[in-house]
């Protein structure tokens, strides 16, 4: 019969609750508390079935945990997400492990941290509106299957929308 071990101060883990709190405002509140890591997430995503560093269940573990600091990192697992919301369809419990997921990328954008390639593309909208440019080719494609011409973009409003909110206190003159 094996000895039980006394567990010691290594195998503690400690919720943060602020990492936690702070997602629950990006995202549907709550929603990951429900979450129950049954793994039906990982089965259809393609992120998992092509990586060994990416998988929706432990995502969500660390978030239950809390373990902001081991998400919100530098060359974060969370970029190999590709929304394809399969997690979502397949969950018992409509937790969207996918809106977790683009909630924490949104979370490491706040902090300037995208891959480069996602820095291109936030730099490309900035300029045309658009997240690829348009070219010549997109303009015979669309017409080959007799679309119309892409309308210009509205750039002014989409400037107005990328504007820094004020500060709050400067709202409470």
């Amino acid at each position: 019969m094996a000895k039980a071990r006394k567990p010691n101060s290594d195998d503690v883990v400690r919720v943060d609750f602020d990492f936690r709190r702070q997602l629950a405002k990006k995202v549907e509140g709550n929603l990951a508390s429900f979450c129950y890591q049954c793994g039906a997430c990982v089965g259809d995503c393609p992120a998992a079935t092509y990586s060994d560093e990416f998988n929706p269940r432990e995502i969500m573990l660390k978030v239950l945990y809390g373990l902001g600091e081991e998400l919100l990192v530098e060359d974060s697992v969370l970029w190999q997400c590709t929304n394809c919301y399969n997690c979502a369809e397949r969950c018992p419990q409509d937790v969207k492990p996918v809106e977790v997921i683009i909630s924490l990328k949104n979370m490491l954008a706040d902090l300037n941290i995208y891959p480069p390639t996602v820095e291109k593309i936030i730099g490309t909208f900035e300029k045309t509106g658009r997240t690829t440019p348009l070219s010549p080719a997109v303009d015979r494609q669309r017409e080959r299957f007799g679309l119309p011409p892409m309308k210009p973009v509205p750039m002014d409003e989409i400037s107005k929308l990328l504007e820094p909110a004020p500060d709050e206190e400067d709202d409470s003159e």
